[in-house]
């Protein structure tokens, strides 16, 4: 069965953050560009594809693994942000702007989870 995730509010929010992920990181030092950079960058990606990929899925089962991988990426990203925004990497209102976006969607994903899980 496959879902539509352009319909899905995670894959919105997902999709938005990768843009202003890789808006923000751009400005990391040059010596960071391969390493939290990169990571943080994947992490985003990371989440809006297990979303996409997830909805491709047959099953509900398949379909919950990926959203799961996907709420893991999604914790890894917010934490990667907290991290850049204490080292001084990113303005402290943009650091925070993306912690409140990532946790809106850290909850969204989790809510999903939840009432696939409940089906029959």
């Amino acid at each position: 069965m496959s879902r539509d995730h352009t319909k899905l509010r995670v894959f919105t929010l997902a999709d938005g953050l990768v843009i202003d992920v890789y808006r923000h990181s751009s400005g990391f030092p040059r010596n960071e560009q391969q390493g939290l950079s990169s990571q943080l960058r994947r992490a985003a990606v990371s989440t809006a594809s297990n979303i996409v990929e997830g909805s491709a899925r047959r099953t509900t089962r398949e379909y919950l693994s990926f959203l799961n991988v996907a709420t893991g990426s999604a914790f890894v990203a917010r934490y990667l942000i907290d991290l850049s925004s204490r080292l001084g990497f990113l303005e402290a209102s943009a650091g925070a702007d993306l912690v409140d976006r990532y946790n809106e969607l850290a909850r969204s994903l989790v809510k999903l989870v939840k009432s696939l899980e409940n089906l029959p």
